[in-house]
């Protein structure tokens, strides 16, 4: 495994990220799993955004733990309840996103330790996620992004409805962790052909049919996660950076979090650093990340978001996905260790080809060729 720490030149030293990672690790819970804050709740995308940081950061024990602790909160079907709290379930449904996420941070994994026993471990947790995820997709290529759950009498909980609608956002991220899947199980030698399939489908509506999600257009995470989850890259995505920048980008704080509101977070600036690093825009994405340090606390912690105007920080927390984001995205910028090119996509596997689609669209080689 690597001992390299990132350091981000004139922004934060390697101690700095180690701050952060044990700030991380102390809201950690006994059992392992990573709740947004103290005493909040746990998701699984979170909580695996929380976990790939902690080994950036040096805390391979805990990011292990971490990592065990879903795999044994996984269910039957392969997702996981929305919302964990301390070990009880808050909220049954399940998120198609989030469970597909735990594909990317195996994997990361893998880059950092080149661990086999690990990823083998965690194999079967992987394709139980992302054979749940790839069922939910919808004609257009978009996948559906939940399912209700319903409690029984008895205190047991079942699938219910699935709510067939998909988030562009959601979609993009999925998009990653089913290369994220595919590399893992070309690594073992367990070929997934219907994952493929499915992530050409999904790549073709991010690339042209974003009309048909759901219209989640004042979230900023709409605008960049295309980029972010590698289906939209190179012209294509610098004309969308560009499309909304000034709408979303507040000069000297970071980016705003929904257009209508004077409030930056933390996390959406720094997944905005590492869209702009995948496009070549490393001069914009140094000077976000540098911005967004007025988010920072002594202690390494980071503050959630900063309403300007009022001058306050909100909500009055500090919360373990955005210090996560800040360690991946130091990560990206400094190219410190095996895993910082997760985002970028350059250690995944290939981009889908675009064939069986079931939206009606004629696509041909030469298209195929320049989505990719």
């Amino acid at each position: 495994m690597s001992s390299l720490i990132p350091v981000v030149e004139g922004v934060l030293t390697s101690e700095d990220v180690r701050a952060t990672a044990r700030s991380i690790a102390a809201m950690q819970e006994p059992i392992g799993a990573i709740p947004w804050t103290t005493g909040e709740h746990t998701d699984l995308w979170n909580h695996v955004e929380g976990a790939m940081a902690l080994l950036v950061g040096g805390e391979r024990e805990a990011a292990e733990k971490a990592y065990r602790w879903a795999a044994s909160a996984q269910r039957t079907d392969g997702s996981w309840p929305m919302k964990i709290v301390a070990g009880e379930i808050e909220d049954h449904s399940g998120e198609t996103n989030m469970s597909a996420y735990i594909a990317v941070g195996v994997w990361h994994h893998w880059l950092i330790c080149r661990d086999r026993g690990f990823v083998e471990e965690l194999w079967p947790t992987v394709q139980a996620a992302l054979d749940y995820v790839t069922g939910l997709q919808l004609s257009f290529g978009g996948i559906a992004w939940s399912q209700e759950w319903t409690v029984l009498e008895t205190a047991e909980s079942v699938p219910a409805k699935i709510n067939a609608e998909a988030l562009l956002a959601g979609s993009s991220s999925i998009y990653q962790s089913l290369r994220a899947g595919v590399a893992i199980a070309e690594l073992l030698g367990e070929p997934q052909p219907e994952w493929e399939l499915s992530g050409g489908r999904l790549g073709h509506a991010l690339r042209e049919h974003r009309d048909e999600f759901l219209d989640k257009a004042t979230f900023s995470m709409d605008w960049y996660y295309p980029i972010l989850g590698g289906a939209v890259r190179g012209d294509d995505g610098r004309r969308l950076i560009e499309s909304q920048w000034d709408r979303f980008v507040v000069p000297g704080l970071g980016i705003r979090c929904v257009d209508t509101n004077n409030w930056v977070t933390g996390a959406e600036t720094c997944e905005l650093v590492m869209s702009l690093s995948a496009l070549g825009d490393h001069q914009r994405a140094q000077r976000l990340f540098a911005e967004m340090q007025h988010l920072r606390a002594d202690d390494g912690r980071y503050w959630t978001g900063w309403v300007f105007g009022d001058d306050v920080y909100w909500p009055h927390e500090h919360t373990t996905y955005t210090a996560a984001a800040v360690i991946l995205a130091a990560d990206d910028l400094s190219w410190t260790t095996p895993g910082a090119g997760i985002m970028r996509g350059d250690t995944l596997a290939p981009h889908f080809a675009e064939i069986a689609l079931e939206c009606g669209c004629q696509v041909t080689d030469e298209e195929r060729v320049a989505a990719r």
